[in-house]
This record gives structure tokens, sequence and C-alpha cells, in this order.
């Protein structure tokens, strides 16, 4: 079990999403959980404070998620952050891409607990591992 207290940042510029996966997370057990509406606003937040997990929507305006994992692995002070894009399309491409940019998992829309605390467990599993 991780630490239930480790605070998460979920990204997604859709209020309804971020519900659903804040709602999603208090399920699995954690309840220390920051929003924020794009990927400028997340990479201040990021800087600001140390996120145990980023979960971030890939479709955002103006900064992309895949931007935001991009310029958080470009940072030493934050690189090491696993980092978890949520896509509603499961282009090979883009997992390529976020791969390739050192994502730490992928998660397709839509998903349940389940999936999302089998995909949080593998990516903290791994970033401890690293």
């Amino acid at each position: 079990m991780h630490d239930a207290t480790m605070p998460i940042l979920v990204v997604d510029d859709y209020n309804t999403m971020v519900r659903i996966i804040r709602n999603l997370l208090k399920g699995i057990g954690y309840e220390n959980v920051d929003d924020a509406s794009n990927g400028e606003e997340a990479l201040a937040k990021i800087k600001a404070k140390p996120y145990g997990l980023v979960i971030s929507d890939w479709n955002m305006e103006p900064m992309t998620g895949f931007e935001l994992l991009q310029r958080v692995r470009q940072d030493p002070a934050i690189a090491s952050t696993p980092f978890i894009m949520v896509t509603a399309e499961s282009k090979t491409d883009n997992v390529v891409a976020a791969r390739k940019a050192g994502v730490s998992n992928y998660i397709v829309k839509p998903f349940n607990a389940q999936t999302l605390k089998a995909k949080i467990d593998q990516a903290l599993s791994t970033a401890a591992a690293a």
C-alpha cells in the first residue's frame, strides 16, 4: 500500500473529469488531491509543492498534457515526479511519444477505480525502483 496522504495533482481543463478522478482517488484511499485546469497552472503548482503523483489529461489548451510532461521531465527539481497521462484516444503514436517523453503510465478513458489503482501502483512502484 502506498502512502495515502501523498499529495496528488489532477490536471484537466474539464471540471467534470477532475471531479470524477478526485472521487475515484478518494474511493481507493487518496484524500490529498489538488487540481489544476491547465498545464501552465499545473507546472506552477508542481514547482511550488512536491507531489507524489501527477495525473494529467492529454488534450488541453494552451499547454497540452504532453507538453506539461516534457516540461516536468526537463526540470531536474521535479523530473522524477511520477506522471500518469489520461487520454480519450489510445493512438499508438501518442503512447509511444508519451513513453519516450518519460511518462510513468497511461490511462485511456473511460476507466474505473480498479484501473486507476493498478496504474497508480505500477507508476509508483516503477518510480520507487528507479
